[in-house]
């Protein structure tokens, strides 16, 4: 945060083995992984992390770490920053913002088989700088062929058009 606004905005997915992680371990993940992102811009400088879960308060107070908590904690050592706790209720917008995300990588993961099915029924999938239109199916009817067809069998109807292009030259 500069001047009280939010300058930036991280995420990832989880990797497959992550699943498995204890949500303790998923919020320390979470710290580690913006640390490594913007650590060219908080080494060497104070900083402070706000978590809605509060057991990362206590975390450089606990006796029994697995590893790879040992290994985050050691990798949190070169960073001067405080740990603070922000209730998840009082945070609303990070809340809607992580509730969005999960609704777009579900649409994220039909999107293939979408754009398929799209295909198939000819229907037309137009990506444009600020949006994705879906949704053009082109519909035609086969009565103004069917007209033309039949004025470039119409005599009368040619001789007329070739008088009016000779007064047009």
């Amino acid at each position: 945060m500069q001047r009280g606004q939010v300058v930036a905005y991280a995420s990832r997915q989880l990797k497959i083995h992550e699943r498995n992680y204890p949500t303790h371990d998923l919020e320390l993940a979470a710290v580690v992984f913006a640390l490594k992102v913007w650590r060219h811009y908080l080494y060497g400088s104070r900083f402070e992390v706000f978590s809605d879960h509060k057991s990362l308060k206590y975390l450089f107070d606990q006796k029994e770490l697995n590893m790879r908590q040992r290994r985050w904690l050691d990798f949190l050592k070169d960073y001067d920053f405080g740990l603070s706790y922000h209730p998840g209720k009082a945070n609303v917008v990070a809340d809607a913002l992580s509730r969005k995300s999960l609704h777009m990588s579900s649409l994220m993961m039909k999107e293939l088989e979408l754009i398929e099915e799209f295909r198939d029924l000819t229907l037309v999938c137009e990506a444009t700088p600020k949006s994705v239109k879906l949704g053009m199916l082109k519909l035609t009817n086969p009565f103004l062929e069917n007209v033309r067809e039949c004025q470039k069998t119409d005599k009368k109807l040619m001789e007329k058009l070739a008088l009016v292009v000779e007064e047009g030259k």
